[in-house]
């Protein structure tokens, strides 16, 4: 789960307008003293918002790194799932392997394929 954030979203949006909004652009350190936030923050913010309307090509925008997070959160689900699965086929091949000349090949197989169901 993801820290608590320090400065609320509204503000975060509020600095950026008023920023952006400002001819001739302030010095970030002051804007942030008059706001009462980091001003390494305030950068960050800045160059955020700037990536989203697309005028920088250093950072990802905010859909991107969404996407990115999702990614990252599927591939772990399906390196579990492969897993599992190379798991169970190793376990099978060894009861196979085992019971060939004791069991009929068929039951061999009905247990694999609720296996892998399962899985």
């Amino acid at each position: 789960m993801a820290a608590p954030r320090k400065y609320s979203l509204e503000l975060r949006e509020r600095a950026v307008r008023m920023y952006r909004a400002s001819d001739p652009k302030p010095q970030i350190k002051k804007l942030a003293v008059d706001l009462g936030v980091y001003p390494e923050a305030l950068r960050g913010w800045i160059r955020q918002a700037e990536a989203d309307a697309g005028e920088r090509d250093d950072r990802l925008t905010t859909d991107e790194r969404a996407e990115l997070a999702a990614l990252r959160k599927e591939k772990v689900q399906l390196k579990r799932a492969n897993d599992v699965l190379r798991t169970a086929s190793a376990f099978f091949a060894a009861q196979l392997c085992a019971t060939r000349r004791d069991v009929d090949r068929e039951v061999v197989e009905s247990h694999f394929r609720q296996a892998v169901v399962a899985a």
